[in-house]
């Protein structure tokens, strides 16, 4: 088999295009490296170097603007010796939430965010702030109080989160992506790349792909086989593969990790059935054998009771907040078109139980009628998709940016028809084109939030939306409806995806 030109030798130190490649902040001569298992890099890539020290900054001046905003001012209080003795504690910070994994996680996963590391930012929180009441107790200026301590508590914790929300945000501005390449072509190639590139936070370039044949079809350069990985990564400067699991046997699985292994880079797999596979997966073990577990297929009563629970608590508390909001939209919709204040549309619920869905009227009214005309128009075959809806109200064109006309299915919840969180609510023509395993959607009532809402909206395709559907209901936990909640306000800011 012959190597591409530009990996063209007769030894593996003849040269290539570009000798010298960056792992951290350390040259690495590619004339140096072998093939005999030599690992290439001993450090963590451009981006992980300068994210995992940037997060720690962010840690270490949250420390310290706690301890500024939590100390109160008095006669007795000397802030500055106060402050010295905390700058002194903020190694063993550092150390306590490197314990946590808080560094770690963002090179192994890629799309871990900040609302990831609440739970462990919040016991890290915990224990340091106990740790540091210790540390003041027999070492620093000030013994700390009970108040001290619950102020100094919640504010490191808000401001750990603000500053790591802030350190993500600006690393994804600043630094390059990871350059990926991806390993075989199957049909999720192509939709791996348009995810990758319309999810910059992901921080994903894809550059190009390698096949078992050399030959590919997709939306990015083909780089050759895959015996010639290689010469693409040293070539491209390449960070990550993604390895599909279509045209490679075990033998060849083993081999191409191994590969990875001296080349320093990081790999993410395909797993080879989307359906059993999401989010709360678990890596479990056998007697040293790998298994995955994966959530039992139905809800324990206690779930589902404290999925009620929150949505019963959270919908009560919203309505209260809304209430100002609600009367100055409907006011603002009765005074801009005729026509009633609400919409209501038949969608399918829970076990395919209708429901009549409440929002805000964003339209002309005869909105309905008007549909199979412009179809032609959308630009999603599936659903009713256009660039500038004429049927839109001048206040509607503000409710939709703003997602605003969402907000009378608050009540839609409080009654039990539908969710904070859930799959979205179809119209029923939309649900009969959906049948087989994705009628699993059902098992869970239908939510105001989720996934496709989160990721893109109407830039998710119909068929990708029901799989993101699928995958929320047979990975729930609380958690990832907190989590999907805390997420919806940057999406609705960002406004990708309004309709």
């Amino acid at each position: 088999m012959t190597p591409p030109p530009s990996a063209t030798s007769k030894s593996t130190t003849a040269p290539f295009p570009h000798t010298r490649r960056w792992h951290g902040l350390r040259p690495v001569d590619i004339r140096d490296e072998r093939t005999d298992g030599a690992v290439v890099a001993t450090s963590y890539g451009h981006r992980d170097f300068w994210v995992r020290r940037l997060l720690a900054l962010g840690d270490a001046t949250a420390l310290m603007l706690a301890l500024l905003v939590s100390q109160p001012f008095g006669e007795d209080v000397h802030l500055v010796p106060h402050l010295l003795w905390g700058l002194l504690a903020v190694p063993l910070w550092i150390v306590l939430f490197k314990a946590y994994g808080l560094y770690d996680r963002d090179a192994k996963r890629v799309s871990h965010g900040t609302v990831d590391d609440i739970p462990w930012v919040f016991h890290a929180v915990l224990l340091g702030v106990l740790v540091l009441w210790v540390y003041y107790k027999f070492v620093g200026s000030h013994q700390l109080i009970l108040a001290e301590i619950v102020a100094l508590g919640a504010s490191v914790f808000t401001a750990t989160l603000l500053l790591r929300f802030a350190v993500r945000g600006a690393s994804t501005r600043l630094l390059r992506g990871e350059r990926v390449l991806l390993v075989g072509e199957d049909s999720m190639t192509d939709v791996l790349i348009r995810k990758m590139r319309a999810h910059p936070e992901y921080g994903l370039d894809p550059i190009g792909v390698v096949t078992p044949s050399g030959t590919a079809t997709s939306s990015v350069p083909s780089l050759g086989r895959i015996d010639h990985l290689r010469a693409a990564v040293v070539e491209h400067g390449i960070d990550r593969i993604v390895v599909s699991p279509d045209g490679l046997d075990e033998a060849e699985h083993l081999e191409l990790l191994r590969r990875c292994r001296e080349l320093s880079l990081k790999v993410s797999f395909l797993p080879h059935v989307f359906d059993a596979i999401g989010p709360s997966v678990a890596i479990d073990d056998v007697e040293g054998i790998t298994v995955l577990g994966i959530n039992p297929p139905m809800l324990s009563r206690s779930s589902r009771s404290m999925k009620r629970a929150l949505d019963i608590a959270g919908s009560a508390i919203l309505l209260l907040i809304c209430a100002p909001v609600l009367a100055v939209i409907a006011l603002a919709i009765k005074l801009d078109s005729r026509g009633p204040v609400f919409f209501r549309q038949r969608r399918i619920g829970k076990g395919g139980r209708p429901l009549m869905l409440l929002k805000f009227r964003t339209m002309c009214e005869d909105a309905e009628q008007r549909v199979d005309e412009l179809r032609k128009f959308s630009k999603d075959p599936d659903w009713l998709h256009l660039e500038d809806d004429p049927r839109l109200t001048r206040i509607g064109r503000l409710l939709r940016l703003a997602s605003l006309d969402e907000i009378p299915q608050i009540w839609n919840v409080l009654r039990g028809e539908m969710s904070l969180v859930g799959p979205r609510p179809l119209v029923e023509s939309e649900d009969r084109r959906i049948d087989g395993w994705a009628r699993s959607r059902l098992q869970l009532t239908p939510g105001i939030t989720g996934l496709w809402q989160v990721l893109g909206r109407t830039t998710i395709p119909f068929e990708e939306m029901v799989k993101l559907d699928y995958l929320y209901v047979t990975n729930w936990s609380l958690w990832t409806d907190v989590r999907l909640m805390l997420r919806t306000l940057p999406a609705v800011a960002k406004r990708r995806g309004a309709n």
